[in-house]
């Protein structure tokens, strides 16, 4: 992990704004503080305040891109499979993934005629004004669909119920000292 190491920029790069969600450029030479590198991005304090730096621009940071296994599989799509991709999914401010912090409300995968599968996911926020929302919802969007045998996904942000504690797991509880 690199958590808690500051680096100078290489490079200019693309990063987004937390907890606004607007897209910025950090320019080259810019020292940033990683304060999480969870689930193939990188949370950076800035002058600026916090941005998150996607896993292709791992160079800029001066890191080698990490690479992900593919998940294998043959036959249908496995539900289990897509939880398993949705904690690979982090909140940039808190370093527990969306699954456990109680983000997901409802997954429902539903096979298609011949072959392949659409997966549709619910989730909310931690607050509603959250900027970085979309950014979430898309990155899940896109895990999925790295899925095997999955041909599309949809991630809907929902506010009802409203998000509370209490919807954290047990392991998120322990990994944020709240139990």
């Amino acid at each position: 992990m690199h958590e808690n190491t500051e680096r100078t920029l290489s490079r200019d790069v693309e990063a987004i704004q937390i907890p606004a969600g607007n897209k910025i450029t950090l320019s080259a030479g810019t020292t940033v503080f990683i304060t999480q590198s969870l689930g193939g991005s990188y949370t950076v304090a800035t002058e600026y305040g916090l941005a998150r730096i996607n896993e292709e621009n791992a160079d800029a940071l001066g890191l080698e891109q990490r690479t992900a296994e593919k998940p294998q599989s043959e036959g249908p799509v496995d539900e289990k499979a897509v939880w398993d991709m949705l904690k690979t999914c982090y909140d940039p401010e808190i370093p527990v993934n969306i699954v456990d912090l109680g983000l997901i409300y409802d997954c429902t995968v539903t096979p298609r005629d011949g072959a392949g599968a659409s997966v549709n996911v619910k989730m909310t926020l931690t607050a509603p004004g959250c900027g970085m929302g979309p950014v979430i919802a898309n990155e899940a969007k896109s895990k999925i669909e790295a899925l095997p045998g999955v041909d599309e996904a949809d991630v809907e942000l929902v506010w009802d119920p409203p998000w509370n504690q209490s919807m954290i797991s047990e392991v998120g509880k322990m990994q944020l000292g709240i139990i």
